[in-house]
C-alpha cells in the first residue's frame, strides 16, 4: 500500500517557485542531424564534441530505463553521485535550519555535503554489528529533520541493512530517506528500486563507478518518483553531463552483458580473498561483505597499513571512523593483485 506523502511540503520555498535554465538544446529537440545549428553559439567545426551534449540524457536514460525497469521521468543523471546528493541537499533542506540523520560509520561525503551546504547533521551510531538501530534513528529525528541517508551495502563496513528495518524508517519518517545503493551490484540482497512506487519519500541513488567498472567518467544515476526528479532537474546544471561521459555509458550499457561477467569475477574473488585473510595471524576479524571490499580488523592499523605501502599496495586505513577502531578495508582486485595482497600480508 502507497503511503501517503506530498513532496511539496519539504521542498525549499525558493526552490518551489524558481523557474528552471532554459538552454538551446531545451528549447529545440534535436530530431534531423542535417539541420544547420546557429542557437547555442558553439564552434561549427565539427570534430565530435564541439556542440553541446543533451541536457536531458534521452538516450542514455532510455538505456537505464530498460535495465532498471524505471521510467525516464523517474531518472535524474548526475556528475557522479556526489552531484546527485548535492542536489538533493540544495532542493529540500533549508541553509542553518533543517538537519539531516547521518548513521556512522557511513560514506563520508554525506557529512560533507551537509557542512557546505550549511545543514545541521544528527548522528546515530551504527550497533556494534553494524546494524541499523531503527528506533534510536527515528526518536532522533524532529521537525527540521528533511533527510535520512542509509548507504546499503554500507560503506565502510561491507554490510546491506535488512529490508524490515529500511521498510520501517521508510514507513515512519515524514522526511526523504535516500538509499545509496553504489555497491548493489554485489550483493545478495534486491535493490530498492522495486519497491520505488510503493513509497513516494524514497530516493535511490546507484553510480556506473563500482559494477560497471567506469570510475573515471563520473555517473551518478538518482531515482525517485517523477515529482521529485522534476524538483531536481529544476536545479541541476544545464550540460551537467558532458558527452564524452554520455558516449561511453551507453557504450558500456549496451555491453552489459559484459558486466555481468566482471560482477561475477569480482564475487568469485571476494570469496577467495576472504579465505586467504582469514589465515593471517594478526587479522583478528574479517567482516562478512555484500560489497567488492572486505572490512577487516587488526592488531594495529597503522603499522599494517605503513607495511603494505611499503610493499607496494595501497589500501584503506579506517581506523579513525566511529566503531573501526584498528581496521582496514581492502578492494576486491584481479587473482594476481588479490594473491599479491595475501602473500605480503603472510611475509610481514
Amino acid at each position: 500500500m502507497k503511503i501517503e506523502f506530498n513532496i511539496q511540503n519539504l521542498v525549499r520555498s525558493n526552490v518551489a517557485k524558481m523557474k528552471p535554465y532554459s538552454s538551446a538544446r531545451d528549447e529545440y529537440v534535436q530530431s534531423n542531424s542535417n539541420m544547420v545549428f546557429l542557437d547555442a553559439n558553439e564552434n561549427p567545426f565539427q570534430n565530435g564534441i564541439n556542440r553541446y551534449p543533451d541536457p536531458k540524457q534521452q538516450s542514455l536514460k532510455e538505456l537505464l530505463s530498460d535495465l532498471r525497469g524505471i521510467p525516464i521521468d523517474q531518472i535524474l543523471l548526475g556528475n557522479g553521485s556526489d552531484e546527485v546528493l548535492d542536489l538533493i541537499f540544495r532542493a529540500f533542506c533549508e541553509p542553518k535550519e533543517d538537519n539531516v540523520v547521518l548513521l556512522p560509520p557511513t560514506y563520508g561525503m554525506y557529512g560533507v555535503l551537509a557542512n557546505l551546504n550549511a545543514i545541521e547533521t544528527k548522528e546515530v551510531l551504527l550497533s556494534s554489528t553494524f546494524d541499523l538501530r531503527v528506533e534510536e534513528t527515528l526518536e532522533e529525528v524532529n521537525q527540521n529533520s528533511k533527510i535520512i541517508f542509509l548507504c546499503s551495502p554500507n560503506n565502510p563496513t561491507g554490510n546491506s541493512f535488512s529490508e524490515d528495518k529500511i521498510e520501517k524508517i521508510v514507513k515512519n519518517f515524514k522526511g526523504l530517506v535516500v538509499i545509496d545503493e553504489a555497491y548493489i551490484d554485489f550483493s545478495s540482497q534486491d535493490s530498492w528500486l522495486k519497491k520505488l512506487n510503493q513509497y513516494p519519500n524514497l530516493i535511490i541513488t546507484q553510480t556506473l563507478s563500482k559494477a560497471f567498472g567506469m570510475a573515471g567518467i563520473r555517473l551518478g544515476v538518482c531515482y525517485a518518483s517523477k515529482e521529485i526528479i522534476s524538483i531536481l532537474n529544476r536545479i541541476k546544471p544545464p550540460y551537467n553531463v558532458n558527452e564524452l561521459t554520455q558516449k561511453k555509458a551507453k557504450k558500456r550499457l549496451l555491453n552489459y552483458v559484459e558486466v555481468e561477467k566482471e560482477v561475477v569475477a569480482i564475487l568469485s574473488e571476494r570469496t577467495k580473498l576472504e579465505d586467504g585473510l582469514k589465515g593471517i595471524s594478526f587479522i583478528k576479524k574479517v567482516y562478512p561483505s555484500d560489497a567488492n571490499f572486505i572490512l577487516v580488523e587488526v592488531d594495529d592499523a597503522d603499522k599494517r597499513y605503513s607495511e603494505l605501502i611499503e610493499n607496494g599496495i595501497v589500501i584503506r586505513n579506517r581506523t579513525t571512523q566511529p566503531l573501526c577502531e584498528n581496521t582496514l578495508r581492502f578492494t576486491v582486485g584481479t587473482e594476481t593483485e588479490n594473491m599479491k595482497l595475501i602473500n605480503t600480508l603472510k611475509q610481514i
